[in-house]
């Protein structure tokens, strides 16, 4: 059958496989989900539709064996009464739904075994459609982190390379061309005129702190008698 031909093919699908080949490995993870909810769906229809048919077939059978109770019934009248004639028929007419009873009751075994495998089959199915959504879930994950890690990298790339290294040792360079440059700027100008003033009065605060040192040193050299 072509539903269990594909289902078939779900389950033995191994996924990390099929992921390593994909560009897009969330997108194949939703199609395969999506494939197996397809599936399940179909499933789940197909197996309503034999249980409906069982259903027919069991309501057909009861009938049937209830009509060659009947016939049965009537044949025995007949042979009662002396009627051989109708007795033949009557019993011709109680095979008859006899046989289709029996024809029934072999569809309603083919409907059990196909309900049960079509059950067996969900089973399955829904099984291996919740171990998707959690991979689903995970591969998610991985597929971001995998892409985060491939850009850095990249950049990593870019920024080892030699141009960029040139790059910055040239703008380095700038740099200490422009602090070299500003140090220029007032370099030889002749300080403003309260900057003199302020040299000139600290000029002279030293200049009496070294005379006052100097007294200091006469006084004790004139307290210091002479040798003989």
């Amino acid at each position: 059958m072509g539903i269990f031909s594909r289902l078939s093919d779900i389950v033995s699908s191994n996924l990390n496989a099929m992921l390593d080949k994909a560009e897009d490995p969330e997108k194949l993870v939703r199609l395969m989900i999506q494939e197996m909810e397809d599936t399940l769906i179909e499933l789940k229809a197909s197996c309503a539709g034999v249980m409906a048919t069982k259903k027919k077939a069991q309501r057909e059978c009861e009938e049937a064996q209830v009509r060659a109770q009947q016939w049965g019934d009537k044949a025995q009248l007949a042979v009662d009464k002396g009627r051989e004639d109708l007795a033949r028929e009557a019993l011709l007419e109680k095979r008859r739904y006899r046989e289709r009873a029996d024809t029934l009751e072999q569809e309603l075994t083919q409907c059990d075994a196909m309900v049960e495998q079509y059950q067996a089959d969900m089973t399955q199915l829904e099984e291996k459609l919740s171990s998707a959504r959690d991979k689903q879930r995970l591969l998610v994950q991985r597929h971001v982190q995998a892409q985060r890690r491939k850009r850095a990298q990249q950049g990593i790339r870019r920024f080892d390379s030699s141009d960029t290294l040139i790059r910055f040792e040239q703008f380095e360079h700038r740099i200490e061309r422009m602090e070299a440059e500003a140090d220029l700027v007032n370099f030889g100008r002749k300080p403003p005129l309260e900057e003199e003033f302020s040299r000139l009065e600290g000029d002279e605060e030293l200049e009496k702190e070294l005379q006052a040192l100097k007294t200091t040193s006469t006084k004790k050299n004139d307290a210091t008698p002479s040798a003989s």
